[in-house]
């Protein structure tokens, strides 16, 4: 069975993206509600999926429910249209709109199709998180786990190379007033 991986960006920010691994024969539904856990929303509101070309222009609209509105051709339903069945070109892309008030647009791409499945993840899969994602409702702060991230990625804990604290007494003679003593073990 082949696995799907796709890269969903957030398309205010395209450093801000999750990867996620389907099988081909799963449900848009299934990417869809893959989307909103791997960007912390809830499944409240309205969405819909566009087939797009390189250049994001929207094609064939694939929604979870027919809304009330006017559509250039009848779109297809998530829950009876499978991955596989959209995928038209190797690099294909889809764009996804959810809460039609708020217009939350993610940017999704085709990055690798494989045939091995893993036996230790249960797909949709979330592979891959990079940068925080937007907040649904107001502003999301950085606590708890979130700051923890940040800290190991860019490593807070440490001044930045070059600059020292404030009050810290260089020793003269060695780089950086420990180089001496470590090789004894003794600080």
């Amino acid at each position: 069975m082949a696995i799907l991986k796709f890269r969903v960006y957030f398309e205010e920010d395209d450093s801000v993206y999750r990867d996620i691994a389907i099988r081909h024969m799963q449900s848009f539904v299934s990417l869809h509600e893959a989307i909103l856990k791997a960007f912390e929303f809830d499944s409240k509101h309205s969405a819909t999926f566009f087939r797009s070309n390189d250049n994001w222009q929207r094609g064939r609209e694939i929604t979870l429910e027919k809304y009330d509105k006017v559509y250039k051709a009848e779109p297809l339903i998530m829950g009876n249209t499978t991955i596989g069945s959209e995928i038209k070109n190797p690099n294909q892309k889809f764009t996804y709109l959810y809460d039609f008030n708020k217009n939350w647009s993610f940017l999704i791409e085709l990055i690798n199709v494989s045939k091995e499945e893993s036996a230790k993840l249960e797909y949709p899969a979330v592979v891959k998180k990079e940068g925080i994602g937007p907040s649904q409702y107001g502003i999301k702060g950085l606590v708890g786990d979130k700051l923890t991230e940040v800290e190991e990625k860019y490593d807070l804990s440490r001044g930045a190379e070059g600059f020292g604290v404030e009050g810290e007494d260089d020793d003269a003679g060695t780089e950086d007033g420990m180089e001496e003593d470590e090789s004894s073990g003794e600080i």
